[in-house]
């Protein structure tokens, strides 16, 4: 059973005559629980209740533990999700709406996330928010898909938090034989911890978060998305918050669709004609989506035209 749509590709009008390319556009926003988070949970959530896991526990209370309460909702499964205190009341309304349990707990994600692993028992299943093969795996479906649309990109444009999606997105390219493909990770200033993951050549914990892309809020990247900086050609670009910001409202008004900031500084990268997309005539931006904020919140956010 899948649990992850095969989501639109897009070739975006709109984008194309703004950058004076062929933009196209992976519309994971639209997956049942509004991110592309979706794909690798809901992989790894079916294979640890086929392994036997009758709970899920989750320490996300972003579009991560949105996923596991969609999927253990759809599989019948309970699941627990740990938040910290700063989670937003619409993220908790979420979660309750997909009758998640939640549990809120400490500061920070850390605190909420080692409370978590407390709770697990014989037979539950912890879901990593984005350090998990299973979830690259998963992940990767999005370039099958493309490639099943015959559509061939020079580059791939993506948010990068804790690095899961980037790590999926590679995985996907390689298993086509897209090697050559280069993926440009975009994340904002205040949250930039794979920037100095690859300035350093190991992952590198920030010491603190200080952006409104809270999605992008890992103080470290995964050592998954670090290796693969060595294995295919990976470019580094950060933008800032009102540029992430502003490139949501345009999308609203270009493609009639609500994203975060954190899927922003991606879409940030074409509406702001970045010089490290000039090169390229053919690009795929994977818009991630992002549940866990409103068109009103989006609008008064700092940042925009």
């Amino acid at each position: 059973m899948q649990l992850h749509l095969n989501t639109p590709l897009l070739n975006s009008r709109a984008l194309s005559q703004l950058s004076g390319s062929n933009v196209w556009l992976k519309m994971d926003a639209l997956q049942p629980c509004g991110s592309f988070k979706i794909r690798g949970i809901g992989l790894a959530c079916r294979t640890y209740y086929e392994q036997g896991a009758r709970r899920f526990i989750s320490s996300s209370g972003g579009n991560a533990g949105l996923a596991v309460a969609w999927a253990g909702r759809t599989l019948g499964v309970p699941v627990t999700v740990v938040v910290p205190e700063t989670t937003s009341a619409r993220a908790k309304e979420l979660l309750h709406l997909e009758q998640a349990d939640v549990i809120v707990h400490g500061a920070s994600w850390q605190e909420a996330n080692r409370y978590a692993l407390t709770l697990k028992g014989e037979s539950d299943a912890f879901l990593h928010p984005f350090d998990d093969p299973l979830l690259w795996q998963g992940h990767a479906t999005m370039i099958d898909e493309v490639v099943a649309s015959n559509v061939r990109p020079d580059a791939v444009v993506l948010s990068v938090g804790g690095g899961g999606l980037l790590s999926g997105v590679i995985e996907g390219l390689q298993r086509n034989g897209l090697y050559d493909i280069p993926v440009i990770a975009v994340e904002t200033e205040g949250a930039a911890s794979f920037r100095a993951a690859v300035e350093a050549g190991q992952p590198v914990e920030l010491e603190h978060i200080n952006t409104v892309a809270s999605s992008l809020g890992a103080k470290m990247v995964c050592e998954q998305a670090v290796r693969l900086v060595g294995l295919h050609p990976v470019i580094s670009e950060v933008v800032t918050d009102e540029e992430a910001v502003r490139a949501c409202r345009r999308f609203i008004d270009d493609h009639r669709v609500v994203t975060e900031p954190a899927c922003g500084a991606s879409l940030a990268c074409i509406y702001e004609q970045k010089a490290v997309l000039k090169a390229f005539r053919n690009p795929l931006v994977i818009v991630c989506g992002g549940a866990t904020m409103s068109a009103e919140q989006l609008f008064s956010l700092h940042g925009g035209a």
